[in-house]
C-alpha cells in the first residue's frame, strides 16, 4: 500500500480519536486521574483513545505492531510498527488548557516513513510521508526562513519528573530567552514539532523524550525542510531521548548554545 494512501487513512483514525477526546473533555472528572509516576498522569481518556487508534490502524496494516504510551497492546510487527501517543499533552487536558494532540507515526523496519499530528482544539491536522511535502489541513507547509536565533521564536519543554539536568536546563533557557524573540512552552512536544514544521516556531528543543512524543513530528519537520538532531549534532534522537528541531538555518547557533550546557 502506498504511503500516501496509508497516511490519509491514518488522518481519519487520528480525527476519530480526537473527536472522542474532545467530547470527553466537556465532562471530564479530575478524580479519575491515575499516576504512572511523579507528575506522570493518565486517565481513561488516554487509554480509550489509544484503543480507538489501535483498532483503526490494525485495519490499515493488519500485520503491523505497536509502540504505545499506554501499553494497551504490545504486538510487535516484523516490517511495520506504529508509534502512538493517544493524548500528547495529558496535563493540559486534565487542567482544561486547550493544547493537546493525537500523534501517530509509522516505522518501516528502522525508518520513520509517515507521521500525523492532530491538534484537537484548533482542528489542525499536520501530516507527511516519506518522499512528499508536509501538509496542514491539505495545504503544503514549510519551515521558517529566519537565519538567526535573534529573530527566532523557540519552543521547549520543561522537565516534570527527571530533574537531574535542571540546573543546566535553566542556564540554557536563560541564554536563549535573552538572545531570541522569546521561548514558548505549550505542553505538547508533538504540537511543538508541528508548529516548527509550519514556521510558527523556528526551533524546538527538549530532553528526556519518549519515541511516542516525537516520532510523528520528526517526519513532519523533515518533510517540511527542517532538521532533526540530538544535542551532540547526531541523527540518533529516539535512542538519545533528546531532540533539537530547527528550520535548518539556525541549527549551528542552537547547537552552540545547547552544547555549552549539555
Amino acid at each position: 500500500m502506498a504511503l500516501q494512501n496509508i497516511t490519509l487513512q491514518v488522518i481519519e483514525v487520528a480525527k476519530l480519536a480526537g473527536d472522542f477526546i474532545r467530547q470527553e473533555r466537556k465532562a471530564f472528572d479530575p478524580d479519575k486521574i491515575e499516576y504512572k509516576g511523579l507528575n506522570d498522569m493518565v486517565s481513561y481518556v488516554d487509554k480509550n483513545a489509544e484503543r480507538i487508534i489501535v483498532d483503526g490502524l490494525r485495519k490499515i496494516l493488519p500485520k503491523s505492531g505497536f509502540i504505545t504510551e499506554e501499553k494497551t497492546t504490545t504486538t510487535v510487527g516484523e516490517r511495520y510498527n506504529w508509534i502512538i501517543d493517544p493524548l500528547d499533552g495529558t496535563t493540559n487536558f486534565i487542567h482544561g488548557v486547550p493544547t493537546f494532540s493525537v500523534s501517530i507515526a509509522l516505522k518501516e523496519y528502522d525508518e520513520l516513513v509517515a507521521g500525523v499530528v492532530y491538534e484537537i482544539n484548533q482542528d489542525e491536522c499536520f501530516y507527511a510521508w516519506k518522499g512528499a511535502p508536509a501538509y496542514l489541513n491539505g495545504k503544503e507547509i514549510s519551515v521558517s526562513k529566519n537565519t538567526t536565533v535573534g529573530t527566532s521564536l523557540i519552543a521547549t519543554g520543561f522537565p516534570y519528573y527527571d530533574f537531574t539536568k535542571q540546573a543546566q536546563y535553566i542556564e540554557l533557557f536563560t541564554e536563549l530567552m535573552k538572545s531570541s524573540h522569546g521561548l514558548r512552552r505549550i505542553g505538547s512536544a508533538a504540537v511543538d514539532l508541528a508548529y516548527t514544521a509550519c514556521g510558527r516556531f523556528d526551533a524546538f528543543y527538549e530532553y528526556n523524550l519518549n519515541a511516542w512524543d516525537v516520532a510523528a513530528g520528526i517526519v513532519i519537520v523533515k518533510q517540511a525542510g527542517g532538521e532533526i538532531l540530538n544535542f551532540k549534532g547526531g541523527s540518533e534522537v529516539l535512542e538519545a531521548r533528546e531532540l533539537l528541531a530547527t528550520n535548518g538555518k539556525i541549527t549551528g547557533e542552537m547547537l552552540t548554545a545547547i552544547q555549552k550546557y549539555f
